[in-house]
């Protein structure tokens, strides 16, 4: 039986280090709850009678119409494409992921293009029908509750569609086939047997797309819809009030922890969802009819051409006729900036991930583990929330500084942290740590403990066994989790908008602007731009969740029976 180790000094200093960082991780939380109950003015009641009871409504609405949207349609795609062979399959099983790589921002600004009344759709109806005016004839206004809901159903239910793929193909094929011969049909074994084994599955989807839901500020603004979110950079920019916007973001917050906990709470029983063992094998799929087929295709088509294709033609088309735009100043500036800020944040967060990782691996009790799950609850909260936590702790040490400098030099050293963009980087690795952290941490539980104590016994310390030892296995990995975290600084937009430095852009924040002037031919080359990165992430997580679940399966046959 393996023991722990006794903690040598160097272990020590791994445990010191890394609850010092799980502490700063957390200065924003602390942050956000002390502004919020020492603000200035007496703004709580006025925010809590006019402002709070409309935005929470709102919010509460467009999550209920987001969870029902991809809840449905993640679910009805994962089991088409798991358990019913129909052509065009083995292409669906990855493209379905494609909409992930496209922003909710992005997507937002597209469909108020396609759909707006000077837009294609509705000047085609026009012109068919002969009408005059929006008077003459109803469309479905985009720019509504109801459009955020299809916006954001259309490029969040891949967060739905991968877990409930995964549970579906990780139960036993025994089940499915023991159902079939006491006469279960397909939708009976659908709704009877796979959907109650793939519910903690659904629900931890679920609440992945409610959590990008509630951290949105782009769509939400495009579309005029007041959540929570909005009216926290409603308040604090357009009122000038940081207490009240606390206040709000507290109750935001609020709402988190209700969503971390439904997460934690489907995932308790996860073990339900495999039959698991050594007869595990993967289940027989439906051989469906020429209409079945047919219709089967069309609805795994229908949410990849709404949450990718349309808007990755419209963006395609009107950055086409602005390539000039590829050599402006203002998009090289831009481009640099993000590709910058997302390179630094990501290094930095995987350097955390593996202290951290590596930390609660030399001693898995005690604080240290508590504090490291407080910490990867970043990723839970919104970037306006996030932006309000990092400013006053950065701007009151920036202050602080340039006033003792100013006293003991006469040097006069300004906003040095928020200024230089390091504001930004910190809410980029508080925000994504989990992301890496997941990754990091999943990689460290694959290397045997007996290397640790081989190494040791060879006269490694720590460090030593985690340089020579763990980082060359874990190289894969690290490069896995830097460029998830990459990609996800670069598509970051409510964090940016609020703590970027003036005159500072980032493609997301030029998509933003012009968007929000509808100069929607400015916002095509730079919204490409972090489409075509986006889809890096997107592709390696289909590849490595098939290659993932091949391994699994094959080590699964291979196990002796019992």
């Amino acid at each position: 039986m393996l023991r722990t180790p006794t903690l040598t000094f160097a272990d020590r200093f791994w445990q010191i280090a890394s609850l010092a960082i799980a502490t700063l991780v957390l200065l924003p939380l602390a942050a956000i709850v002390w502004i919020a109950l020492t603000p200035t003015g007496e703004v709580w009641g006025h925010l809590l009678t006019t402002v709070l009871p409309g935005s929470l409504q709102t919010t509460v609405l467009l999550m209920l119409g987001v969870g029902l949207t991809t809840g449905i349609t993640g679910v009805a795609t994962a089991w088409l494409v798991t358990m019913c062979n129909f052509p065009g399959r083995k292409v669906l099983d990855w493209a379905l992921l494609v909409p992930l790589a496209v922003p909710t921002y992005i997507v937002a600004f597209a469909y108020v293009e396609v759909l707006d009344y000077t837009g294609p759709v509705q000047s085609l109806i026009r012109t068919l029908f002969g009408f005059k005016t929006s008077r003459d004839y109803w469309f479905p206004e985009i720019r509504s509750l109801g459009g955020a809901i299809f916006v954001m159903g259309a490029v969040l239910y891949p967060y739905v569609y991968l877990t409930t793929r995964a549970s579906f193909l990780i139960q036993s094929a025994s089940t499915l086939d023991v159902s079939r011969t006491l006469g279960a049909s397909p939708y009976g074994l659908f709704f009877r047997v796979a959907l109650p084994l793939a519910r903690p599955a659904i629900v931890i989807g679920i609440s992945l797309a409610l959590m990008e839901c509630l951290n949105d500020i782009g769509a939400v603004t495009f579309f005029g819809v007041k959540t929570l979110t909005f009216s926290v950079y409603d308040t604090w920019l357009h009122r000038s009030s940081l207490g009240g916007a606390a206040q709000l973001a507290l109750a935001m917050l609020v709402m988190v922890f209700l969503l971390l906990w439904l997460e934690r709470f489907g995932r308790r029983k996860q073990r339900f969802d495999s039959g698991g063992g050594s007869k595990h094998r993967p289940p027989t799929r439906f051989e469906l009819g020429r209409w079945q087929a047919a219709l089967a295709l069309l609805l795994c088509l229908t949410p990849v051409f709404v949450g990718f294709v349309v808007p990755g033609l419209l963006l395609a088309d009107l950055a086409s006729r602005r390539l000039e735009g590829f050599w402006d100043s203002g998009f090289l500036d831009a481009v640099w900036n993000s590709l910058s800020l997302a390179a630094i944040a990501a290094l930095i967060t995987v350097l955390i991930s593996v202290a951290l990782a590596y930390a609660l691996r030399l001693n898995p009790r005690g604080p240290l583990k508590f504090a490291v799950r407080l910490a990867s609850i970043g990723y839970a909260i919104p970037g306006t929330v996030l932006a309000i936590g990092i400013l006053v702790p950065l701007a009151g040490f920036d202050n602080f500084l340039d006033a003792r400098m100013e006293a003991w030099l006469g040097i006069n050293t300004g906003l040095l942290l928020l200024g230089s963009g390091t504001g930004l980087v910190f809410a980029y690795v508080v925000r994504f740590l989990a992301v890496s952290y997941g990754q990091v941490e999943g990689g460290f539980g694959r290397i045997t403990p007996h290397l640790d104590m081989a190494a040791r016994t060879l006269g490694r310390n720590s460090g030593q066994t985690l340089t020579q030892i763990h980082l060359p296995i874990l190289k894969p990995v690290l490069l896995s989790a830097a460029l998830l975290s990459f990609v996800d600084c670069m598509k970051e937009l409510p964090a940016t908008v609020l703590l970027r430095p003036f005159n500072f852009e980032t493609l997301a924040t030029t998509v933003f602007e012009a968007a929000s002037r509808e100069a929607f031919g400015e916002a095509a080359l730079p919204s490409l731009a972090i489409v075509l990165v986006g889809l890096i992430p997107v592709i390696y997580l289909a590849r490595s969740s098939a290659s993932s679940f091949r391994t699994q399966t094959s080590k699964r046959q291979l196990e002796p029976v019992v």
